[in-house]
């Protein structure tokens, strides 16, 4: 018989093995059993002052104390008149009016009433005088000596007057519940005198984060150690959405600490969020303490969704409790799709507004049959229209919703999305952020130095690596600005060039060095020549060396080089020159091939392969657009060259 959640939950001592999820929930069902166990609730009230208030849900509806405006007032500086004593003023008829002795200005109660034929003066603002039904602009005036002015204009009843009561009437419901005051609802407010309202309560969240191998920013990094990403995002995220963040730091895998340390935050707070230790390893304990911490408990304990199938949702005397994956875009996906709405709801907060825009995904995206899959997408101007760009990384990738715009979502029956296909793709804000200048195609350090200057000139760029294959097929679909590419022609033994094709022209970069990168001392390369030193890597079956992905020109290169030969370590394929190093430095792979300054930076042992051309293939249509103008203009500027240079690359 198959065992409950809860139960396997409430049994601390699993053993050793990787327990699977026994029931995995669809998202719509996972969602629907935690509402279900939430509400309906009583929603938490407190009184604040008006400067308080801002992001809050009003808890109860507000009735305008007072009229405003107060009285009628003029609405522009003239003079306060009968609309009869006007009526026949054209440029023909000039209509003569005694003033007043009376000014009024804001403030300025009057003491005199506009009778017939007469006018008084009066400012912006000013209190209109009885027997005044109308405001004569000045600049349609003409004086008449002290005592009188001339008139060559009618003036309608009302005409520049504003109302008591004309904005807002007295006894009228000024704002209602549920809404979240921002600052024009708090110049309403102020507008009728109110000091203090109502509000839902301030969700208080507590924030976990657990692992023994997690160190706070500010802290040394620990071997084998990661900076705590989720507790700053997640806190940030729920300060985001009306919430008060109480963060109480990183918990180590210790299940007596952890569970005082979860039982003090839910003491403290209205809601905890963790994230780590929903998994069903033996090392996951935070799933484990919450059957202890109160009932129901475990609500739902794995949903199929990617990112974020370890999700653990429960409720514990009546205060939800939400484990969060420890991966930093699997913890902010799940957040942000399933977390988000409980929280604003209990905080009295309307349901997130959603954008959607249409686009089309360039590249076919793999998915997994029986999970609904969100693939976070970068947002491009196309020759027909936006186009989608995957950025996802994997789940443990931080960039991923830094660099995304939205996301695309892939329904559980399906195993792919067609390369063309359009979609909906939802933004993380309400506006299209497209950038000024986009380049997709191969990566390289030395992009830094020329992007800089458009930075500093108010300019944004998005730079998407996806190899100089994928860049220049995206330069032909007309999806960038720019491709930077370093393809080596073999029949002509020329760079890039041979490559264009009609529409595209080649805009010269810089030349790099790339070569074999080995830790220093390591005899099977220390000396050797690039041949020497590979054919004592592929003797060796305990070496190991780090690839490139597909579609790179390095991998080309690579590929060139092994011929038929495939060693160990071949299909581990990062997406940059710097995670090869890093595979190099860390000990997970004992050479492979990257770019010079990559490697002197890092301190490995370099030897030289090929100096390549790493071009710019541009989009002739869009060579006027001011980005691409600016990027040239700096690529080929005498600073530009020199930052090239200090970047370790020689210009072309």
């Amino acid at each position: 018989m198959t065992r409950s959640l809860e139960t396997q939950a409430s049994r601390p001592n699993q053993g050793v093995g990787q327990d699977q999820f026994l029931t995995i929930l669809s998202r719509e069902e996972a969602m629907a059993r935690f509402e279900a166990a939430l509400f309906p609730r009583d929603l938490l009230q407190e009184e604040c002052m008006l400067a308080d208030a801002l992001g809050l849900a009003l808890a109860r509806d507000i009735v305008a104390p007072v009229d405003a405006p107060p009285f009628d007032r003029s609405n522009v500086d003239g003079f306060a008149v009968r609309s009869a004593d006007v009526a026949p003023a054209s440029e023909a008829v000039i209509v003569r009016l005694s003033l007043n002795k009376e000014i009024i200005a804001c403030g300025v109660a009057p003491a005199e009433s506009v009778e017939v034929g007469t006018a008084t003066s009066i400012a912006t603002g000013g209190p209109l005088p009885r027997g005044a039904d109308a405001v004569v602009m000045v600049e349609h005036t003409q004086p008449a000596g002290d005592e009188a002015i001339e008139i060559r204009r009618s003036a309608s009843p009302g005409q520049f007057v504003s109302y008591a009561g004309s904005d807002i009437a007295c006894g009228e419901v000024l704002l209602r519940t549920g809404t979240q005051v921002g600052s024009r609802e708090i110049g309403m407010l102020a507008t009728c005198g109110i000091s203090r309202v109502t509000v839902a309560h301030k969700l208080r969240v507590a924030v976990l984060s657990t692992g023994d191998e997690l160190v706070q920013p500010g802290e040394p990094l620990r071997p084998a150690s990661v900076y705590d990403a989720n507790g700053a995002v997640i806190s940030a995220a729920i300060a985001e959405n009306g919430g008060e963040p109480l963060f109480f730091g990183a918990i180590a895998d210790d299940e007596a600490r952890l569970e005082r340390a979860m039982r003090d935050a839910l003491e403290a707070s209205d809601m905890l969020i963790l994230s780590g230790g929903t998994s069903k390893g033996a090392g996951d304990l935070s799933h484990r303490i919450i059957s202890r911490l109160g009932k129901p408990g475990i609500i739902a304990h794995g949903v199929a969704l990617k990112p974020g199938k370890p999700l653990c949702l429960a409720v514990c005397d009546n205060k939800p409790v939400v484990i969060l994956p420890g991966f930093p875009t699997s913890a902010m996906f799940t957040f942000h799709d399933m977390i988000v709405p409980v929280l604003r709801r209990m905080a009295g907060l309307p349901p997130r507004a959603e954008t959607q825009v249409t686009a089309k995904i360039p590249l076919r995206i793999s998915s997994e049959l029986g999970r609904t899959e969100f693939v976070m997408v970068s947002l491009v101007e196309g020759e027909n229209g936006l186009v989608a760009y995957p950025t996802g990384k994997g789940s443990g990738a931080v960039t991923s919703f830094a660099q995304a715009d939205g996301f695309v979502r892939i329904e559980a029956l399906a195993d792919h999305m067609p390369a063309g296909s359009s979609v909906e793709v939802t933004l993380f804000t309400p506006h299209v952020r497209v950038p000024d200048l986009v380049i997709i195609g191969s990566h390289c350090t030395g992009l830094d130095s020329v992007l800089a200057p458009l930075a500093r000139g108010g300019l944004s760029a998005r730079s998407l690596a996806v190899g100089s294959l994928g860049g220049l097929a995206a330069a032909r679909r007309g999806e960038c600005d720019l491709a930077p590419i370093h393809l080596l022609d073999e029949k002509t033994q020329t760079y890039n060039a041979t490559f264009l094709s009609e529409g595209l022209e080649l805009v010269p970069g810089w030349r790099r060095m790339q070569g074999v990168i080995y830790r220093p001392g390591d005899t099977r390369f220390e000396g050797k020549s690039v041949e020497n030193a590979l054919a004592a890597a592929l003797a060796d079956p305990t070496c190991l060396m780090v690839n490139r992905n597909q579609g790179a020109g390095t991998r080309i290169l690579i590929d060139n080089l092994l011929g038929p030969a495939r060693p160990d370590g071949y299909w581990n394929q990062p997406r940059s020159h710097n995670a090869v190093a890093a595979a190099v430095v860390q000990k997970r792979a004992d050479w492979g091939i990257t770019i010079e300054p990559v490697a002197r930076a890092a301190g490995l042992g370099f030897i030289a392969l090929t100096e390549e051309h790493y071009d710019f293939v541009l989009v002739s249509t869009r060579k006027s657009r001011p980005a691409v103008q600016a990027f040239l203009a700096a690529l080929q500027s005498p600073a530009g060259r020199v930052a090239i240079e200090e970047a370790g690359f020689r210009p072309a």
